[in-house]
């Protein structure tokens, strides 16, 4: 009893200031045996005694004020006995690691926005960039056909374009910004390649389905004919009109590149590596290929693709060029992904928009969302069909292409649903086959 008491009193006498140096050693004394922790700087100024810690007891305390010691005396901040390079009172061990997570996290949250501030940048240089030149676009008016909705199939999942090149007999160019000559005068241009562009929803997939140029179909107000005809008869809204009512898929945008356009996009993406399967003699409307890779111009990527009369399956072995020198162009474009490096952006862009025109509603907020859209998009993730065909017919004196009716039904449901994995399981044969290297 007499030792608690003088204890005690011990303490009593260090919080109230009376004692000094002897209460406080003796509340330290006590403070340990109770494991009570109690700052130095409160001993010093004799203000008060902290209340019981409850974070993991004498042992864990005395371990971490350990650790804390030895990693100041490693670090040069105080050595083993307590005392600072200058003689003075080292700070408390709790003060001192304090200190330091303090320094650790303001030196974290400045990496941290610093790094957010260089994406910040990086994604604002890259968005004004699309929205620059999507104002530069050139648009197409009145490209869809006055029809009321309700006459027109319904949305499906997805979005769709329909994508011509144009054999236009213009000396000048017809699309693109630094277009000269209308982009259509009745029977003056034709569609010499139309495709169905399928993005799906996920924007991780892209198909492109060429109707061969000779395929025999409706065309609304004028009969039956080559599908290449509606252009020249109606322009793009009769084009539109006659790929939705043979699809019966909603046509979502448009785009043209005449040919002067195509030699001018090449060009600018520093010309294309095509491969030719096998040697290929010359003939009335094209060159002679030898088979193996060809680094193409503008001028050589046209000749390569419009070549028809010398090939044994003519419009078919055609399409199938287009398709093989389109997918060098995106395997080229998207390589290393359509943003990954904002500095050739721009050259890419006033690429496109020098060559392309595109229907007026597709505007720049569309065009912007577009690209970032597709920013992850690769080349082999771009996937190239034929519409499918079931024989070749002499109709009124014209090489026409007769289109196999249930697998084209399948292919355009499947388009439309946005399940084009179904349709290749289905038929696996119906993608148009690499070339190879």
């Amino acid at each position: 009893m007499d030792d608690e008491g003088s204890q005690a009193g011990a303490i009593s006498g260090g919080t109230g200031g009376g004692d000094g140096a002897g209460g406080a050693d003796a509340g330290r004394d006590h403070a340990d045996t109770l494991g009570l922790r109690i700052d130095e700087e409160d001993f010093r100024d004799g203000s008060r005694v902290d209340t019981p810690a409850v974070d993991g007891g004498e042992d864990r305390g005395q371990d971490e004020t350990a650790d804390e010691t030895a990693d100041e005396a490693q670090d040069g901040d105080g050595s083993a006995d307590g005392s600072d390079a200058g003689g003075g009172e080292t700070p408390p061990p709790g003060l001192r690691q304090r200190r330091r997570r303090r320094r650790v996290r303001t030196a974290l949250t400045a990496m941290l926005v610093m790094l957010l501030s260089m994406v910040l940048v990086a994604a604002v240089g890259v968005w004004w960039f699309i929205d620059h030149y999507a104002g530069k676009v050139d648009r197409i008016e009145n490209a869809f056909p006055n029809i009321p909705v309700a006459q027109q199939p319904p949305r499906g999942k997805g979005t769709n374009f329909v994508l011509v090149g144009l054999d236009s007999r213009s000396d000048m160019p017809t699309t693109g910004r630094d277009a000269k000559a209308p982009l259509w005068q009745e029977g003056m241009q034709r569609s010499d390649a139309t495709m169905l562009l399928h993005l799906s929803a996920d924007r991780r997939q892209a198909y492109i389905v060429s109707i061969p140029r000779d395929a025999w179909v409706a065309v609304p107000g004028r009969g039956d004919a080559k599908v290449n005809a509606a252009f020249s008869w109606g322009g793009p809204p009769l084009l539109i009109d006659t790929v939705q009512r043979l699809t019966d898929i909603r046509v979502d945008h448009f785009a043209a590149i005449d040919w002067e356009g195509f030699k001018r996009l090449t060009d600018a993406l520093g010309g294309v590596e095509v491969v030719v399967d096998e040697d290929l003699p010359a003939s009335e409307d094209g060159r002679a290929w030898a088979a193996g890779k060809h680094h193409m111009n503008g001028a050589e990527a046209l000749e390569y693709v419009r070549e028809r009369k010398g090939l044994p399956r003519g419009d078919l072995d055609r399409v199938e060029r287009q398709h093989t020198f389109m997918r060098a162009v995106f395997e080229k474009l998207l390589a290393g992904g359509l943003l990954d490096d904002p500095l050739d952006l721009p050259d890419l862009l006033d690429a496109l928009t020098g060559a392309i025109s595109v229907d007026d509603r597709l505007s720049n907020d569309d065009l912007r969302d577009l690209v970032w859209g597709l920013r992850n998009l690769r080349g082999d993730d771009v996937r190239f069909m034929t519409a499918p065909v079931s024989e070749f017919r002499n109709i009124d004196g014209q090489e026409a292409v007769i289109l196999a009716p249930e697998q084209s039904a399948f292919l355009w449901e499947n388009l439309r649903a946005d399940t084009m994995d179904v349709y290749a399981r289905t038929y696996p044969y119906s993608e148009t086959p690499l070339t190879a290297d």
